[in-house]
């Protein structure tokens, strides 16, 4: 997209979902199953890691609870984002995309009164995200002199 903005993808499998989480969770990097089962391990949980690559590779698409919950606590996301027809998935993406504008300085700083030891709710990240991509599109349509926008 020409204004920079992230398109939610479409996360609607298991592949789709665990693909994305890497990639945001460990941007620019090759993981192995071996590497994820051992961070799973770390946090207390349980994957093996041909079962981890069996799930990158799209051989398995209905996994237990259990594979779910593990896979939350490697990535560190609630687990019900790996869920088929999850709740969570709008919240989870809105959260990653708020982080990634927060790296790149898009937003430096953020209060909130009456927020919780949660953090923000999921619909004030989305709000927020929005806030800021109308406040990007109003400064491309500023003519460089800084007179009135067009």
């Amino acid at each position: 997209m020409d204004s920079g903005e992230e398109r939610t993808p479409e996360l609607r499998t298991l592949r789709q979902k665990v693909e994305y989480m890497v990639e945001k969770t460990f941007p620019g990097r090759k993981i192995s199953g071996r590497f994820f089962a051992d961070l799973v391990k770390e946090r207390g949980g349980s994957l093996s890691h041909s079962y981890f690559s069996n799930i990158l590779a799209g051989k398995v698409t209905q996994p237990s609870e259990d594979i779910l919950k593990a896979l939350g606590l490697g990535f560190g996301v609630d687990w019900r984002f790996f869920k088929e027809e999850s709740e969570v998935v709008d919240d989870v993406v809105a959260g990653l995309q708020f982080l990634a504008k927060r790296r790149t300085g898009d937003i430096s700083g953020l209060a909130g009164r009456g927020v919780d030891e949660d953090g923000l709710p999921p619909e004030l990240l989305q709000f927020a995200l929005a806030l800021l991509e109308d406040a990007k599109d109003k400064d491309l349509h500023r003519p460089a002199d800084g007179g009135p926008r067009s």
